[in-house]
């Protein structure tokens, strides 16, 4: 009994820690786009030039994402995540201090390599040090403390930003980042002192001597293509759907500002509570591929709902919440894949080349989003987002885990082959 309590107490830390990890560098990455009309003034330049600048930002975290998966395998995971979140913040702050528009694309490579930790190492830890059957509970944690974090940004950056300007606004993110890089380094290394027979937090995986070669054959086998596709097609439709929907709401249905707004935010409420429940599904299914294949399928019907343009506004919130909550149900259970499509002690370097993918899917979507608006076809944006929600489907119903799984949360285990 004692042991039991012993191992939840820890396993909680541990989820709390990377969670919240996960929810600050989510909250980085939104904290500049709500500032985007001031920064516009204040360096002289257009909102293409501020997209080129998030974009060099995510094709550099998902060029780094793989190698950083290398590295975590290498040097251990809480090493590797600290090193990113001090980065991510230090690059926040001297965006703060940036004289010219030169400086912010300089600083958004730097945001772009600390940026691109947090998922092999988050992911590294998890599988190391928490207990299997609740690893469902713990990657729905994961993704909950994303969502919150990308709430809190813009009320952040607009409120301090009202009362003392862009500058200090993002300064003030900064420092808040630091200081969290330094909570989070002292609590985690309490807890690499209570650690068990298991292992630190901190400690590398035992690597498997399979060589470069090796390396290259397990990322590129079938069921890692086929999981980094899913997280391609995943991202451009979300991406697509929080970048536009406000501006296609309004485009589409004559919505007021307001009401498109609350749809937005509708959306992004619906995916916590999504992942909630993506969660206790996650811990009672063996058929994770299922449960993600069907959240993508009713949120891309859904999806296609809203492109009819025949919904009565006072239900666009309520619709926009359903499809947030459906697509963002299936992270846990996706997790939970590309946990059982890892190869022994490659679980760094798999899920950076995988995560890498929502990197890509971020950098490509807004662009052809951005051309269907400029065209003025509102509904092909939603119709779009609902075709990916489709190919991301097709890419994971009949993924299956090349090895045996562990057990999560009284689930019986997968003996099938990919």
């Amino acid at each position: 009994m004692k042991a039991g309590a012993t191992e939840l107490r820890r396993d909680t830390e541990v989820i709390g820690l990377v969670g919240f990890a996960h929810l600050f560098s989510h909250f980085l990455q939104l904290i500049l786009p709500p500032l985007f009309p001031l920064l516009k003034d204040e360096f002289g330049v257009g909102y293409a030039a501020l997209g080129l600048m998030v974009s060099v930002m995510y094709t550099v975290s998902g060029i780094s994402q793989t190698m950083a998966g290398f590295v975590v395998d290498r040097y251990g995971a809480r090493r590797v995540l600290l090193f990113g979140m001090g980065a991510f913040s230090t690059a926040m702050l001297l965006t703060g201090l940036a004289t010219s528009y030169w400086m912010l694309l300089v600083v958004a490579v730097l945001a772009g390599v600390g940026n691109s930790v947090f998922h092999p190492a988050d992911f590294s830890i998890l599988n190391a040090k928490v207990n299997p059957k609740r690893l469902g509970y713990a990657f729905s944690t994961h993704g909950i403390g994303g969502n919150f974090g990308w709430l809190a940004a813009p009320a952040f950056s607009i409120g301090v930003s009202t009362l003392y300007g862009w500058r200090v606004a993002v300064v003030s993110a900064g420092v808040i980042g630091l200081l969290i890089s330094v909570f989070i380094a002292s609590r985690t290394a309490l807890a690499d002192r209570r650690a068990d027979a298991g292992g630190p937090v901190d400690k590398a995986q035992n690597t498997s001597k399979r060589g470069l070669k090796g390396d290259v054959r397990a990322l590129l086998s079938v069921p890692v293509l086929k999981c980094f596709a899913f997280f391609t097609f995943h991202s451009m439709a979300l991406i697509g759907l929080q970048t536009f929907s406000v501006s296609v709401t309004t485009a589409l249905y004559g919505a007021p500002l307001t009401v498109a707004s609350a749809a937005l935010t509708g959306f992004l409420f619906g995916g916590i509570v999504g992942i909630v429940a993506g969660g206790f599904a996650a811990a009672h299914s063996s058929r994770h591929n299922l449960v993600a294949a069907a959240g993508m399928s009713i949120g891309a019907i859904l999806t296609l709902v809203m492109a009819s343009g025949l919904l009565p506004i006072w239900m666009l919130t309520s619709c926009m919440g359903m499809i947030g909550f459906f697509t963002f149900s299936t992270s846990p259970s996706r997790d939970i894949l590309v946990r059982g499509v890892t190869p022994p002690g490659a679980t760094g370097r798999v899920y950076g080349f995988v995560y890498s993918g929502l990197d890509l899917g971020a950098s490509l979507s807004p662009l052809l989003f951005g051309w269907m608006l400029d065209q003025h076809m509102p509904k092909w944006v939603f119709g779009a987002a609902a075709m990916f929600m489709l190919f991301a489907v097709a890419t994971v119903v009949t993924l299956r885990p090349r090895r045996t799984a562990e057990p999560v949360a009284g689930a019986m285990p997968e003996n099938a082959p990919s």
